[in-house]
């Protein structure tokens, strides 16, 4: 699997947080930092919006140190959650699977 591929599925490559992060792009973050508390009901500040790929080396998006979804899947010694067999019934990953087109087929199912 793609190490682009976020736990959740996200796809770290196109995804705008990481762009912004590549470009150093404030005006991106803005953009994406008011979407993602829209789309996810959560205050997200710009300066959240740094991130290289959850599943590689670098910055992390705020969120990742909280992120129930990156803390369930290496507890469990998962690559993604594409491995676990609970995946269609996890209400930790069900708004990502929802929400972000393509998720659940980049974990494989």
């Amino acid at each position: 699997m793609n190490l682009f591929t976020a736990y959740c599925g996200i796809d770290c490559e196109t995804c705008d947080a990481r762009i912004a992060t590549i470009k150093d792009d404030n005006n991106l973050r803005e953009e994406v930092a008011k979407k993602w508390s829209v789309m996810f009901q959560a205050e997200i500040p710009i300066e959240a919006i740094n991130c290289t790929g959850c599943r590689v080396e670098g910055v992390k998006f705020h969120h990742c140190s909280s992120c129930e979804i990156l803390k369930c899947a290496q507890s469990k010694g998962f690559n993604t959650c594409g491995n676990c067999p609970e995946l269609d019934s996890c209400p930790t990953i069900s708004q990502i699977l929802e929400h972000v087109p393509g998720a659940r087929e980049r974990l494989g199912r």
